[in-house]
């Protein structure tokens, strides 16, 4: 009897990676949470709760910046919350596109938002507390705010080191200059949300403008790219970075020529003497806003130019 040929198939099993690393591989799995990307997220979860939770029960968060620090903590915790529910869920496969984008922007926002409630938490308010009970807390939730600060870090660290697996805008340098912006932009807002630092002097009021304008301008440029809109795309951020270079240059001389200038209004020695030497605890004067405003202005303008080059 003759021979019959086999005929042999080959079947290969791929697993489906979506955005977020090596974790994702058994994404809808709780197994998810004991990958080395979702042990850090739970340390982002973990610290960042711990963090505004100790605040809380003290209350040790009066003021302005004590309030931006503890938003600062609520925020990141739940970006981080919404990242892990969606992976456990597989919601994700629902937006495959947008969900590119997402993980790394909050991490990134993270990172920016606990290294800054991590700085002004410290300078501005804990020295400023008595010593007890309260400012052990305080203390604290500084030591694990750094800690979140970390974490949020080796997560951008991680995805930057891996850029061939997942292409994504956000992670490339125009895009994470975008981010940078946006947060610059909502430092600034932190500091002029006094009305009397600008008001009833129209270059100053104009500067406010600019940076409410260009806020606004990249923060759709983040939301059209993170929904993947259709769009001409590159040369709607080319535009958008051209503006707001524009912009942010008159801001950049008029702030401080009306600011500062012994000609225009207050004496900036005036306000200095008046604001700062008598200020009470965990309150800015209005020279410490004035200055932090104009070094702001000025980051964010060479954040502008750079991300005008790298659009391009």
């Amino acid at each position: 009897m003759a021979d019959t040929p086999v005929k042999v198939t080959r079947t290969v099993i791929t697993n489906s990676v979506t955005p977020g690393l090596e974790s994702l591989t058994i994404v809808g799995s709780p197994r998810v949470l004991v990958r080395p990307l979702g042990l850090i997220r739970l340390l982002q979860l973990s610290s960042t709760c711990l963090a505004f939770s100790l605040v809380l029960y003290v209350g040790a968060w009066k003021g302005t910046l004590g309030s931006w620090c503890l938003f600062s903590w609520c925020f990141c915790f739940a970006m981080t919350l919404m990242v892990l529910s969606v992976e456990l869920t597989r919601l994700q496969r629902r937006y495959a596109k947008s969900w590119l984008e997402f993980p790394i922007t909050c991490a990134c926002y993270g990172f920016l938002f606990s290294l800054s409630s991590s700085i002004i938490y410290s300078t501005t308010y804990v020295r400023f507390m008595a010593y007890g009970y309260p400012r052990t807390q305080a203390i604290r939730a500084t030591v694990i705010s750094c800690v979140s600060c970390v974490a949020y870090a080796t997560e951008v660290t991680w995805t930057l080191a891996r850029p061939g697996e997942i292409p994504s805008y956000m992670a490339t340098v125009s895009g994470l200059l975008k981010i940078v912006e946006s947060f610059v932009g909502c430092l600034i807002f932190v500091f002029i949300n006094n009305p009397q630092l600008y008001m009833h002097i129209s270059a100053l009021e104009w500067c406010v403008g600019v940076y409410i304008i260009c806020f606004i301008l990249t923060m759709v440029a983040i939301l059209l790219n993170l929904g993947h809109c259709i769009i001409p795309f590159p040369t709607f951020l080319t535009s958008i970075a051209f503006l707001s270079v524009l912009l942010y240059t008159t801001a950049i001389v008029l702030w401080p020529v009306y600011q500062f200038g012994e000609g225009f209004g207050i004496s900036s020695n005036h306000l200095m003497g008046l604001n700062c030497h008598y200020r009470t605890p965990y309150s800015v004067c209005n020279w410490d806003r004035q200055v932090a405003v104009a070094v702001l202005t000025g980051i964010n303008l060479l954040a502008y130019i750079a991300d005008f080059i790298y659009s391009k």
